[in-house]
């Protein structure tokens, strides 16, 4: 059942009623006994759904999700190789194919 808020146009008397979704407005204030009571047009409030299946951090804002995104631990990275510079002369040198040659028969 919700609650809703009203206020006296008479005596500025707010309150709050918990009543059911088909109850009658009230019309009657409380404290002052007129006829000016009115109901106000509320907020709202936010759905929660609770249980299993349904978890805490579904629910969690954008700054909150990025700034848990910058405490995880980076990965680490891979070594570079130590002799880059013999490998590349090991992969120039043709490793003895006869590319360059041509054969007569």
């Amino acid at each position: 059942m919700p609650t809703y808020d009203y206020k006296c146009n008479a005596c500025d008397h707010a309150f709050e009623l918990f009543q059911s979704m088909s109850a009658p407005v009230k019309r009657k204030c409380p404290e002052c006994g007129k006829l000016t009571l009115k109901r106000l047009i509320g907020t709202g409030s936010g759905v929660l759904f609770k249980g299993s299946g349904f978890y805490e951090t579904d629910y969690r804002s954008d700054s909150y999700k990025k700034d848990s995104e910058a405490d995880k631990p980076k990965p680490a990275k891979a070594d570079p190789p130590a002799s880059k510079k013999s490998d590349d002369k090991k992969s120039s040198s043709g490793s003895g194919s006869d590319s360059g040659k041509s054969s007569k028969k």
